[in-house]
């Protein structure tokens, strides 16, 4: 099954909108994007590993098609924010879409160009759109906390 790969700022606030959905086969937390192999939490939030806080998800895109994991993706970030999410701060927090083929790829800059055409927006979308690179699977801890955060 394909994959897809969003940041949008802390964890818990990308893993609970598409965890439920009919058509996710799978959804972890992570980081990527940036150059120190093997990052911990606590290297990506001194911001200077290149990384982003994201999520990778497995799809079925016969029941929840690529262009659908990006709308509801644009529903969940702040666009026009460069360093962050809300009170979330930083570049690791930043918004970003990873794409992991030439569709995927060309879907993102559709979305994107869509959403700026939709005049929605004051200022100009920020998000990135960047080839996918290794994607590093966040610590036990995250995990725990994603769990206490959904059943706030």
């Amino acid at each position: 099954m394909p994959q897809a790969t969003f940041a949008g700022g802390c964890f818990w606030c990308m893993v609970t909108p598409f965890e439920e959905m009919s058509g996710i086969a799978s959804i972890v937390a992570g980081y990527t994007g940036g150059l120190t192999e093997n990052p911990t939490n606590e290297e990506v939030n001194t911001r200077e590993t290149g990384h982003f806080e994201a999520v990778q998800i497995t799809f079925d895109p016969a029941i929840f098609p690529y262009e659908k994991l990006l709308e509801l993706y644009w529903q969940q970030v702040y666009q026009t924010d460069e360093y962050g999410q809300f009170q979330d701060r930083g570049i690791q927090f930043s918004t970003a879409i990873f794409y992991h083929n030439d569709q995927q790829m060309n879907l993102a800059f559709q979305s994107k160009h869509a959403l700026e055409r939709s005049g929605r927006f004051d200022q100009p979308i920020v998000t990135k759109i960047l080839p996918a690179s290794r994607f590093y699977l966040a610590e036990d801890f995250i995990k725990t906390i994603i769990k206490k955060s959904e059943s706030l």
